[in-house]
């Protein structure tokens, strides 16, 4: 079975706290196939779950941070608002999403560091 970070991230959590799934999930109020599908990256995880998960586990700051980008690692999707965007900028996003499927490794890495450049230069 193929679990995401955020998968992994949590089973530790259970496994730390001597729970099953089952238990996590009445303490997440959702249910158990629910729990899984978010596990296996079939649905993303809830924003709610995260203040949920820092209280009842009594997370530390390096442990929320990890939450967090196991959290960000599994997403399926991500929206982007193009409502106050320039054209150059709408283009952008509307070829970006339509090149996606067939991106290979190499250009996401040369787009990783043009927008790196960009970062590092504001």
């Amino acid at each position: 079975m193929s679990y995401t970070p955020f998968g992994e991230f949590v089973r530790i959590l259970r496994i730390k706290h001597h729970q099953v799934m089952g238990d996590m999930a009445k303490l997440l109020n959702t249910s158990t196939p629910f729990l899984s599908a978010v596990e296996n990256g079939k649905k993303n995880v809830p924003s709610e779950w995260v203040p949920k998960l820092i209280a009842i586990y009594h997370l530390n700051a390096n442990e929320q941070q990890e939450l967090r980008e196991s959290i960000e690692e599994s997403r399926l999707q991500y929206k982007i608002v193009l409502g106050d965007a320039s054209a150059n900028r709408r283009r952008a996003a509307m070829q970006f999403a339509r090149s996606f499927d067939e991106m290979d490794d190499e250009t996401a890495l040369k787009i990783l560091e043009l927008l790196k450049g960009k970062e590092d230069s504001e």
